[in-house]
C-alpha cells in the first residue's frame, strides 16, 4: 500500500484557498494510486488561527470545508488536520485529525495534550481529547496523534501526566501517525528527529510525521516531514522550508507494519550530514519575508533604510532572495555625521544586489529641528535627544516612502540592539516586519560571511561593510563600543539571560564580569517598553522577543533583584 506524506503551506483564515489546495493534493494522489494521503495539523485553516477561533462564523466555515474535502475525495484514504465541533460545556472546538475513506468519515482523533507555553495557546481555544484510540483503515490500526501529543514532556515549560501514545499502543496501534504544526527553531531540526526516533525505539512501532510548512507572521514552519521504520531508521524525509510530498510503501508482514522507500530522497541524520546553521537561518528568514508579504495580500514591494552597516545589508540581501530585486528599494539617508563609506558601501551593495537605491540627505531636516528647539534647549549639551531626532527623521522618510509607493518597511534591528534598547522608538524601530530581531549581532556577521562564501560564492555584501566597526553614526566618530561592550562579550550574556533563563549569579558562575552582567540585565529589563511597541519579528530561537516572551512593563522585580546582589 502506498501512503503519501504531503506538507502544505496554508494561509491562516483563507479557508477557500486552503481547501482548493488540499483537494488538488487529493486529486494528484488519486491519480498516482496512493491509498492514504496524510496532511498536517489544521491544514484547513492554518496554524495558529488564534482568536479567529472565537468567531462562530469562522468555525462554521471550517466545518463546511471539512465536509467538502471528504465528499470530494473518492477512492482514497485521507488523514488531515482541522477543527471539529465540541458540544456542551468547555471550549467550542477540538484540534482534530480527521480520517476519511472514499468520501466517508471513518473517525476522528482529537488533540490530547494542549500546550500553553512559549508561542502556544492551544488550551485557550481547544477542548482536549478524553481518550486516544487507533482508527482502522485498510486493515491497519493507525495510532494517530496531533503535534504535542508525541512530544509529551520534552519541553522546558510544562509536564503532562497523561501519555496518549501509551493508550494507542494498549489498544493495538500498528503504526504511529503524527500530524503537526511545529515551528522552526535553530536547534529543532536535530532535536525533533531524535525525539521521534526515541518514540519508535520505545514502542517498536513505525512512525509517519507530517509537519506544516510556511511562515505565519512571527512563526516559521520548516516542514521536514519524515518516516521512521520500526528499527528506528529513517525511511524518507521531505524538504525543509517548502511544500513537498513523498510516497512510502506500507505493508503488513507477520502482523506488523513495515515502512520502506524504494527511491530514497534522504540521508541518514548525523552530525556530519546536518546542513550549516546559517543555511537553515537563511532559508527560514527568506520564507518568513516572502510569506509575510504575499500572505498579507499586499503588493510585493519593500523599502529598506541602507546605512552602510551589516544589518541593513543582510536584510536587503534576504529581501532580494524572498521577493526579487525589482521588489526591493533601498534608501540611504546621510547626515553630517555619516562617513563616506555609509553612502558608498550602500550604493555598492545595491549595485551587487540589483536593487534601486535613492539618496535622501537629512542635513537640512535635522537643522530645521535644531533651529526649532534652539531656544528651548539653550544651555544644554548635545545628547540623546539630538541623536534620536536623526533616527526619527529617517524613520519618517521610510514611512512616507511606504505610504506613497505602497511598500512595506523592513526593519533592520538585531536582537542585541533590541535587548539592550540600543534602538530608537519611532525611528530605526519603524517597520512592518523585524527581520533580524532574533539574531544577535555576532550571528548577523556570521550569516553575512556565509552568504558571501557559501551562497553567492563571491563578494556581494562588500567586505568594507563586514570589516568596519559598527556605528549608529549619530554623533562625531561614534562607535557602538562607546555605549556597549564588544558584541563578543555582550551576546553570550544576552543569550544566557534571555534564552537559557540564567540569572545574575549563574551568569557570574559562567565567568562573566559582575558589573557588566548587572548593567546588561538592567538594560534588558528597563527596555521592555520599547520591544512592546516593536514590529513583529521572525522567530529563530527557543526564546524570541514577541508572542513567546511576555514580561510586564510595569514591575519592581528588577529593582528587588538588584538590591539583593
Amino acid at each position: 500500500m502506498k501512503i503519501r506524506l504531503a506538507q502544505l503551506n496554508p494561509i491562516i483564515g483563507d479557508i477557500q484557498t486552503n481547501t482548493v489546495r488540499i483537494l488538488q493534493e487529493v486529486e494528484k494522489a488519486r491519480k498516482d494510486e496512493v491509498a492514504v494521503l496524510i496532511l498536517p495539523e489544521l491544514a484547513v485553516c492554518g496554524y495558529p488561527p488564534m482568536d479567529l477561533l472565537n468567531l462562530a462564523s469562522f468555525r462554521e466555515t471550517i466545518y463546511r470545508a471539512n465536509d467538502t474535502i471528504i465528499e470530494q475525495s473518492p477512492g482514497i484514504g485521507l488523514i488531515f488536520g482541522s477543527i471539529t465541533p465540541h458540544e456542551g460545556t468547555g471550549r467550542a472546538c477540538y484540534n482534530s485529525a480527521i480520517v476519511a475513506n472514499n468520501r466517508t468519515l471513518v473517525g476522528m482523533q482529537h488533540k490530547t495534550l494542549l500546550p500553553n507555553y512559549d508561542v502556544f495557546d492551544d488550551m485557550r481555544y481547544f477542548e482536549p481529547a478524553s481518550s486516544s484510540s487507533p482508527i482502522e483503515l485498510h486493515g491497519i490500526k493507525w495510532g494517530i496523534s496531533v503535534c504535542e501529543d508525541i512530544w509529551l514532556n520534552e519541553n522546558d515549560y510544562m509536564q503532562y501526566k497523561h501519555n496518549p501514545l501509551d493508550q494507542l499502543v494498549e489498544d493495538g496501534a500498528d503504526i504511529f501517525v503524527n500530524i503537526s504544526a511545529s515551528p522552526f527553531t535553530r536547534t529543532k531540526i536535530e532535536s525533533r528527529f531524535y525525539m521521534l526516533q526515541r518514540r519508535v525505539e520505545s514502542y517498536h512501532i513505525p512512525l509517519v510525521y507530517v509537519n506544516q510548512v510556511g511562515a505565519q507572521t512571527e512563526l516559521i514552519f520548516d516542514g521536514d516531514s519524515l518516516a521512521i521504520d520500526r528499527s528506528a531508521k529513517l525511511v524518507g524525509r521531505l524538504a525543509r522550508f517548502k511544500e513537498d510530498a513523498m510516497d512510502i510503501s506500507c505493508t503488513m508482514e507477520d502482523g506488523k507494519v513495515e515502512l520502506t522507500n524504494e527511491i530514497p530522497q534522504w540521508q541518514e541524520l548525523s552530525k556530519e550530514s546536518l546542513q550549516p546553521e546559517e543555511k537553515s537561518i537563511f532559508e527560514a528568514l527568506v520564507l518568513g519575508i516572502s510569506d509575510y508579504v504575499n500572505k498579507s495580500g499586499l503588493p510585493p514591494k519593500v523599502v529598506i533604510g541602507l546605512s552602510g552597516g551589516i544589518d541593513s545589508a543582510v536584510v536587503a540581501a534576504l529581501a532580494v532572495e524572498a521577493l526579487g530585486s525589482d521588489a526591493v528599494t533601498g534608501i540611504t539617508m546621510p547626515s553630517k555625521f555619516s562617513s563616506e563609506g555609509s553612502v558608498a558601501d550602500s550604493l555598492e551593495l545595491a549595485k551587487a544586489l540589483g536593487i534601486r537605491c535613492h539618496q535622501i540627505p537629512i542635513h537640512e531636516m535635522v537643522a530645521s529641528f535644531d533651529q526649532a528647539f534652539e531656544a528651548h534647549y539653550e544651555g544644554t549639551a548635545f545628547g540623546l535627544a539630538e541623536e534620536n531626532i536623526q533616527s526619527r527623521i529617517r524613520g519618517s522618510i521610510l514611512m512616507s516612502w511606504s505610504n506613497k509607493f505602497n511598500s512595506l518597511v523592513l526593519n533592520t534591528g538585531n536582537k542585541s540592539e533590541y535587548a539592550v534598547g540600543y534602538c530608537t522608538l519611532y525611528g530605526d524601530m519603524n517597520g512592518a516586519l523585524a527581520v533580524l530581531s532574533d539574531l544577535y549581532k555576532t550571528e548577523v556577521y556570521a550569516l553575512a560571511e556565509w552568504l558571501n562564501k557559501s551562497y553567492y560564492m563571491k563578494e556581494v555584501i562588500p567586505n568594507s561593510i563586514l570589516q568596519k566597526p559598527p556605528s549608529a553614526e549619530l554623533r562625531p566618530d561614534q562607535k557602538d563600543s562607546d555605549s556597549l561592550p564588544d558584541y563578543g562579550l555582550l551576546d553570550p550574556i544576552l543569550k544566557g539571560y534571555i534564552e537559557d533563563g540564567l540569572e545574575y549569579t549563574e551568569l557570574i558562575d559562567r565567568g562573566h564580569n559582575k558589573a557588566l552582567v548587572k548593567r546588561i540585565l538592567k538594560l534588558v529589563d528597563v527596555n521592555e517598553f520599547k520591544r512592546y511597541q516593536s514590529a513583529p519579528g521572525l522567530k529563530l530561537s527557543k526564546v524570541a522577543f514577541g508572542m513567546g516572551r511576555r514580561r510586564p512593563l510595569v514591575q519592581q522585580w528588577t529593582r528587588y533583584r538588584d538590591s539583593e546582589r
